[in-house]
């Protein structure tokens, strides 16, 4: 079998899940917090958007129903035919083009252009199953041999090293600040991409994760410059992993894309980049459609034909997932007939993960031995944990990382289900874990006191 196959790990549904969903299947109660499934840990759908599917879904027999105004708002109905008219007669049980229907193409240029003030075309927009489809498609496409490079920050999300492992490349870490809010900064750019070349690795693209997950950092226009310019003038293409732009809670921070950036900064008139968003996270949450888009900006004419050749291999991503993403980037309008209930919605979703990204940070900000960074964005924090000599040798001593050996306790003693720092990277000596705030307050407040209980019982039975 492949070797690459059995090389690749990825953490977010590794040990310490397989382990969980043993001891569910025994009877034990587990609160999930390792993985962004909104949907899994009992936050709603929109009712708009499941409207929309579901009249869409039944065609004909919904749309030209006698009652159909009745039983559905205005708004909802006149999207549907609208929908109907973009996939044609043949409803959402047939291919669209391998690029997506264009009708949802346009409607994501348009959100683009709204967003950051400058022009976007659908030429340059492929729709994909989630974020995810698109990133592997895009590696797959870069990355030729062993040497081909991929930049990736650590912390990272383990996707990226899970592809890269997949497709035989070379990851080259470069190491996020965590006493700087996780920033990355030029002089460790330049001396992770001086150390690759006398190496001999081709370093062909960067990644950038903004809202950074699993740090939750939201980055600022100084902090994205340093990395447009970095790549402009290093003719590396720059992949922006934007999925969780729509989740900031920090009062004082704002998302901006990378291509709003790149297009105000001199010296980026060329930068090569390529973006990323997804239904999955957000306020929609919509994991399961497996909906997203790419955006393509300065990638040459050829090289986007091969990605068009590849997407065409799996001749389209799922319908539904289209028009999902169509959905999540023109949403009701103030006057239409489901824009009240939508507001309530979503305004009720984001005000949720803002108090409990809150309430954790500071939770775990009062345990003795933690240690952990703002969420001022995305659906995670990233504590650091201070973990005993004794501990450290027990768990080298049971062939796993000390962050395991943490997690795995933390599972067994309190039901919780975190991932291992060591999944996502981390500086050597550095341990801790990611949890989400995903699930309701009812289980993430009394959460909060299990994580510092479990704290103080496993560093009393480990002390030195």
């Amino acid at each position: 079998m492949s070797q690459a196959v059995r090389k690749m790990q990825y953490a977010v549904r590794g040990q310490i899940v397989m382990m969980a969903d043993k001891l569910q299947a025994q009877g034990k109660d587990i609160i999930f917090t390792n993985i962004g499934n909104p949907q899994a840990v009992g936050q709603r759908p929109i009712t708009y958007f499941r409207q929309v599917l579901a009249l869409t879904d039944l065609g004909d027999y919904g749309l030209d129903h006698p009652e159909v105004n009745t039983m559905f708002p205005v708004d909802v109905v006149e999207r549907a035919r609208k929908i109907r008219e973009i996939l044609g007669d043949s409803g959402t049980g047939a291919y669209t083009g391998s690029q997506g229907a264009l009708g949802f193409r346009k409607d994501v240029a348009e959100f683009l252009e709204k967003r950051d003030g400058h022009p976007a075309y659908p030429g340059n927009i492929f729709l994909s199953n989630g974020a995810s489809s698109a990133i592997e498609s895009v590696l797959t496409t870069i990355m030729s041999t062993e040497l081909d490079g991929v930049m990736v920050p650590i912390p990272q999300y383990p996707l990226y090293s899970a592809l890269i492992a997949k497709l035989t490349g070379t990851q080259v870490d470069y190491y996020l600040d965590e006493e700087n809010n996780w920033a990355a900064s030029k002089q460790t750019l330049e001396e992770e991409l001086k150390k690759s070349i006398l190496d001999g690795v081709d370093v062909k693209a960067l990644v950038i994760i903004n809202p950074g997950n699993p740090t939750g950092q939201v980055s600022n226009r100084q902090e994205l410059e340093v990395i447009c310019k970095f790549c402009s003038d290093n003719g590396i293409v720059l992949l922006a992993d934007e999925v969780y732009q729509r989740n900031v809670y920090a009062p004082d921070k704002e998302f901006l894309s990378a291509k709003k950036v790149a297009l105000e900064t001199s010296g980026c008139e060329h930068l090569q980049l390529i973006s990323f968003h997804s239904t999955s996270k957000g306020l929609i949450g919509e994991c399961g459609r497996r909906g997203g888009y790419m955006e393509l900006h300065n990638i040459d004419g050829y090289v986007q034909s091969q990605l068009f050749k590849l997407a065409s291999c799996s001749l389209c991503s799922t319908v539904s997932g289209q028009i999902m993403t169509s959905l999540m980037v023109n949403p009701p309008q103030p006057g239409d007939d489901s824009y009240e209930l939508f507001q309530k919605e979503e305004n009720g979703i984001f005000e949720g993960l803002k108090r409990r990204s809150k309430a954790v940070v500071e939770g775990l900000n009062k345990v003795d031995g933690i240690n952990c960074n703002p969420a001022e964005g995305a659906m995670y924090v990233f504590p650091k944990v201070e973990l005993s000599k004794k501990a450290i040798a027990y768990a080298e001593e049971q062939d796993m990382t000390p962050d395991t050996l943490y997690c795995m306790s933390l599972l067994e003693e309190t039901g919780i289900c975190v991932v291992p720092g060591s999944g996502f990277g981390q500086k050597e000596g550095r341990y801790g874990f990611r949890t989400t705030f995903l699930p309701p307050d009812e289980q993430m407040i009394p959460a909060i006191e299990l994580f510092a209980s479990h704290h103080r019982d496993f560093s009393a039975k480990f002390a030195d």
